[in-house]
């Protein structure tokens, strides 16, 4: 449940599409019983009416105050020019983590199921920073991660449905390129790189549905990575058939080990996402830097149709203490 609370100044911002967005006498922020390392919020609002009449009160003036989106892409003006700011992440260094940690066994999702459609939009302009980050339009998660995806996109193929990808294992300095190109009151949509981001750590995803019969995707409440109440994983807004769409893919995701993220509809974490650590490598290193990236696997079939599990070849990763992992 979300929280309404008085903003203690009135601020100027602008929305992700860098349009000026009038101030606000409301935020919404998540309970901190709904959130992870990246996100902390104070206690529940109990008027859930209240909430819900807010919310679509936020969206709508939003929508009225902010341009089309005739590219389905939702953006922000970055706060310092974004090649400025990939200088220097590279330069950077990733936190140090100490403990043990599995290794790291990235694998491509495409070639576990080529049926999975990728629209990498990092990896074109089509993004909030309009700037690609990525070199290559590339999809990989852990292994565990990656099957329950799969087993995940099964279930799906019985509704209609098939997974659409919009990115998972993401090197770290694209995290602290996000961070530092973010204002200041849109940040709860990014992850803080001195904690690292689930998706640094190969267990995170962002995805939609597309339709099998047309191979389209459908439509959702809010665009992919847009910063409005309208992303949240509970907004009461939108049409029945896109809360619909949400709610079969959250279900899906669900019952193979993800959790939703509260802010983002499309985010999910891997329920084993502590077990690795933060990583920093491109994903044209992944096979010199994680081998096991190439992949052996027999052809990929559930024993049964629905949430049935995957009879899979896998070879399982090994458990390994790694001191200040930092490939």
């Amino acid at each position: 449940m979300l929280r309404a609370q008085p903003r203690e100044e009135e601020t100027k911002g602008r929305s992700r599409a860098g349009n000026y967005v009038a101030p606000s006498r409301y935020h919404f922020v998540i309970p901190s019983s709904q959130t992870g390392p990246e996100e902390s919020a104070p206690p529940i609002c109990r008027n859930s009416r209240l909430v819900a009449v807010l919310l679509l009160t936020v969206g709508c003036i939003a929508g009225a105050q902010t341009s089309p989106l005739p590219d389905g892409v939702f953006r922000i003006r970055p706060v310092r020019p974004v090649e400025e700011l990939r200088r220097e992440a590279l330069k950077a260094q990733p936190p140090k983590e100490t403990g043990s940690f599995r290794k790291p066994e990235l694998v491509e999702l495409i070639k576990l199921d080529p049926t999975i459609k990728l629209d990498i939009r990092y990896a074109t302009n089509r993004n909030f920073l309009s700037t690609p980050m990525y070199s290559q339009a590339r999809a990989f998660l852990q292994r565990p991660a990656a099957e329950a995806l799969i087993r995940a996109h099964y279930a799906l193929k019985s509704r209609g449905y098939g997974l659409l990808i919009h990115d998972a294992y993401r090197p770290w300095y694209v995290t602290k390129m996000f961070w530092d190109a973010t204002p200041q009151d849109k940040k709860t949509f990014v992850a803080d790189p001195k904690e690292g981001s689930r998706h640094n750590r190969g267990c995170a995803v962002d995805l939609t549905l597309y339709d099998l019969k047309t191979g389209k995707r459908v439509v959702m409440p809010s665009v992919y990575d847009e910063m409005s109440p309208r992303a949240y994983a509970n907004y009461p807004g939108g049409t029945e058939e896109q809360r619909r769409h949400r709610a079969l893919l959250r279900t899906a995701m669900e019952a193979q080990g993800f959790t939703v993220y509260p802010q983002e509809w499309w985010h999910f974490d891997y329920k084993d996402w502590r077990q690795y650590p933060i990583m920093n490598v491109r994903f044209e290193d992944i096979h010199a830097v994680v081998p096991n990236a190439a992949l052996r696997h027999r052809t990929a079939e559930p024993s049964r149709p629905g949430l049935g599990r995957l009879s899979l070849g896998y070879v399982h990763s090994r458990t390994v203490k790694s001191e200040g992992y930092n490939p």
